[in-house]
């Protein structure tokens, strides 16, 4: 009865040092990233600013992979069909973010919603690999579903 007992204390430790750094690590939603989008480009609001460089979480969609195997994915507001991935940051939709996944992971259909986390990074890159250009970035990352 007491190897069960501390079973159940250590495993409850566990989750909620778990909950409690999820918790800890700031949330943003696809409507808190710009300021503003006119004809010269999208505007980064004062909170993506402030977050950049921090780990953060943030729900939304899958985009379909460009190939089975990729170490990254395209987060989206909404589910889409189709890769939304521009050819230069001027063409950048507000609404998907590059994720560069820490270690490879199953993909999800694209109606799935998930939960990334990972370190923000904001500004025009274009990756050396695939050539994408993006203006928001989240790596070293992971996913879950919710």
């Amino acid at each position: 009865m007491k190897r069960r007992t501390l079973l159940i204390s250590i495993g409850t430790a566990l989750l909620g040092t778990s909950l409690n750094a999820r918790a800890e690590t700031p949330s943003i939603t696809f409507e808190e990233m710009y300021a503003s989008a006119s004809v010269l480009g999208l505007a980064f609001s004062d909170t993506l600013k402030k977050l950049a460089g921090q780990k953060i979480r943030i729900r939304g969609f899958m985009a379909p992979p460009l190939k089975a195997e990729a170490d990254f994915l395209v987060l989206t507001k909404e589910p889409v069909s189709l890769c939304p991935f521009c050819s230069s940051d001027q063409d950048w939709p507000n609404d998907i973010i590059l994720v560069r996944l820490a270690k490879r992971k199953d993909f999800v259909q694209s109606n799935t919603l998930i939960e990334v986390s990972g370190q923000l990074q904001i500004g025009s890159e274009t990756d050396e690999k695939t050539g994408f250009v993006s203006l928001v970035r989240i790596v070293d990352a992971d996913y879950r579903i919710v």
